[in-house]
């Protein structure tokens, strides 16, 4: 069978100070017609990255909520995982010819997959490129299944779209974090939009002193009264990592005292991530105000909280974004993030929580305003946190799931996500 990811139990009560009791009442009422369904969610890897942030919460509220739910995860090898780095590349735009053997690997790869699941479930969540094959090669297992993509397919390369499409087109649903996501030849009945979450009592965005959050940034390297920008990000080219270099470079030439921090975790999924890392590493040089830790060096859920409350910028300098929830984790904790316009990352951001930029220079020049107005960084941060308290909350994502789960049973397509428009307001009747 795929590898059971055991997750700890939550209860959904104890959102509700956060959230909101009519938040929860609503899940409440949502969920008791599910009650028992067996809801399965299939992904890459149990730690790093997005997804593998949202699957621990939203599994264990969906258990509280009275659905029997399994997380696992494939057992990919380095050959395929090096192969669906290059998907999830060409899906976002980088230019890529598939060859025989990459699509001979892909495929070999879902066929153990394939293999290896077991079990009847009633919805079958399967997220991104890694396991799409899934549905089209188990096409007599029953069940509501449903694809999940977390990537910007904006400017998706034809062959690779191309490759996938038929996959993706053997399930009942798929899920996009916007519209503009969705590829134009797209054959697919249900399209959910429904943007990824942050659990807000989670050990990465819990209430945290900030003297507390000092000493644990100054253990890394970090001088608590100087100024800190911080970018947490895995190490992908589409995080742009010396792009965030350079920023740092220019501001440091008008505010020499400030410090840049670079935070990444490894993933299992990402064989890219580590020649990424050691490139950047040359690349920063020499610096003593110049810190790039990861999850080898002890950083975890804690130490990112931490390094985000003693920033006093933090940077999402993305070329491509599906959501960025480091954004939201920023805004959660107070903090203005200046951040690339794209992907999700406007939708997080609105009119109130920083500085959207499209250049070097753009990011300089916002984080400059930003480190000489520590009123316009309280404000900002203000209302960013109160805008992920409206929108993009783990409770809000179990919501979406929830009434996903309920149009494709009754077939009542008025409840189907149609996410958050650009306004704020969250789309949909299940809203």
């Amino acid at each position: 069978m795929l590898e059971l990811v055991n997750t700890p139990p939550l209860l959904l009560a104890d959102y509700a100070p956060v959230a909101g009791e009519e938040a929860v009442a609503e899940i409440r009422r949502l969920a008791q017609p599910l009650r028992g369904a067996r809801v399965l969610h299939v992904n890459a890897t149990k730690f790093g990255g997005g997804v593998a942030e949202i699957l621990p919460t939203l599994c264990g509220l969906m258990r509280d909520a009275g659905l029997d739910t399994e997380w696992r995860i494939i057992p990919g090898d380095e050959a395929f995982y090096n192969v669906t780095k290059a998907l999830h590349n060409g899906l976002q735009g980088q230019p890529l010819s598939l060859d025989d053997r990459m699509r001979e690997t892909y495929r070999r790869a879902n066929e153990g997959f394939a293999q290896a699941f077991e079990g009847d479930y009633d919805f079958v969540v399967i997220h991104d490129p890694q396991p799409a094959a899934l549905r089209m090669l188990r096409p007599d297992a029953g069940g509501h299944w449903i694809w999940r993509c977390h990537i910007d397919l904006t400017a998706a390369n034809a062959e690779v779209w191309g490759f996938l499409r038929p996959a993706v087109e053997a399930y009942d649903a798929a899920i996009f974090t916007l519209p503009e996501y969705v590829q134009p030849d797209l054959q697919l009945d249900t399209l959910a939009y429904i943007p990824p979450s942050i659990d807000p009592i989670s050990p990465k965005n819990a209430a945290l002193d900030q003297s507390l959050a000092d000493s644990i940034a100054y253990r890394f390297g970090v001088d608590p009264a100087r100024p800190l920008l911080l970018q947490v990000s895995r190490f992908d080219p589409w995080k742009d990592p010396k792009g965030v270099i350079e920023v740092y470079r220019a501001v440091k030439r008008e505010v020499p005292d400030v410090q840049l921090a670079l935070v990444a975790s490894m993933a299992t999924d990402d064989p890219e991530g580590w020649q990424i890392y050691k490139d950047v590493l040359r690349f920063a040089g020499q610096d003593p105000d110049l810190s790039i830790v990861t999850n080898l060096d002890g950083v975890g859920a804690v130490e990112v909280n931490a390094f985000q409350r003693a920033s006093e910028v933090v940077l999402q300098k993305s070329l491509r974004e599906g959501f960025g929830l480091t954004v939201s984790e920023a805004l959660w904790k107070g903090v203005p993030v200046v951040a690339g316009n794209v992907g999700g990352i406007p939708m997080q951001l609105g009119d109130t929580g920083g500085r959207l930029v499209s250049s070097i220079d753009e990011a300089t020049a916002a984080c400059l305003e930003l480190l000489r107005d520590p009123e316009l960084r309280r404000s900002l941060g203000e209302g960013g946190r109160e805008r992920v308290r409206r929108h993009f909350l783990s409770t809000r994502n179990l919501r979406d799931y929830l009434a996903l789960f309920t149009a494709l049973r009754t077939g009542d397509r008025s409840l189907v996500p149609a996410g958050i428009e650009a306004s704020g307001t969250t789309a949909g009747a299940a809203a």
